[in-house]
């Protein structure tokens, strides 16, 4: 497996090389420091099975260089490794199609896992990332939620019963497991044990349960 690793500090491109260095399925790796130098090597060349590269560029967003490759239908796969986790990076990331996606602060253990999955055909996106994405999407269902379902999300969270959410809100048991199957189906779990854990989740570190 022939690859590139694409980032401005030469340090970082080194440490990577001599990890992946000692890694059998690597046949030959080349580095580049900025976009132009890694486009030149990219088109000139034949391509590389393989192209490790930083979305911050000595200015410039590495992902731009994946579009480019996109658009001359360069045959490689991408896997970016950076220590940017802004969620609009990542959306652009898989948009663009990219085969994986780690995080700078990753153990070398998971960035050689990362790109042996990505040789079998696999993709792989640090969870880190995956779940900040999870939480994002989540807030944005609670915020459909009506005045009385956030009233019960927050109780559950407590760790109230259904009778004793009952007994607080003033409503009878039936209406408490009416507006639960309601937040069942706008979080998207099937359990209330879920909405639990989540209502626990979200508001304790907000500190929104605090008595």
């Amino acid at each position: 497996m022939n690859l590139l690793i694409v980032d401005d500090h030469e340090i970082v491109r080194k440490g990577i090389r001599a990890v992946l260095e000692g890694e059998e399925q690597v046949t030959k790796i080349e580095e580049a420091g900025e976009l132009e130098e890694a486009l030149k090597l990219v088109t000139i060349h034949e391509p590389p099975d393989l192209i490790l590269i930083d979305v911050n560029l000595g200015g410039k967003n590495g992902l731009d260089l994946i579009e480019m490759c996109k658009d001359r239908q360069i045959d490689t796969k991408f896997v970016v490794l950076t220590s940017s986790s802004r969620k609009g990076d990542f959306i652009r990331a898989k948009e663009l199609g990219v085969a994986g996606y780690i995080l700078k602060s990753s153990n070398v253990e998971d960035i050689l896992y990362a790109i042996k999955a990505v040789k079998r055909g696999r993709k792989f996106y640090d969870t880190q990332i995956t779940m900040e994405e999870a939480t994002s999407e989540r807030s944005k269902l609670l915020a459909s939620l009506t005045e009385r379902e956030t009233e019960i999300f927050l109780e559950i969270g407590r760790g109230l019963t259904n009778t004793q959410i009952a007994e607080k809100l003033y409503i009878t048991e039936n209406t408490v497991k009416k507006h639960i199957t309601s937040l069942l189906s706008k979080l998207g779990v099937k359990r209330r044990t879920e909405v639990a854990l989540y209502a626990t989740k979200i508001w304790r570190r907000k500190g929104e349960l605090d008595e």
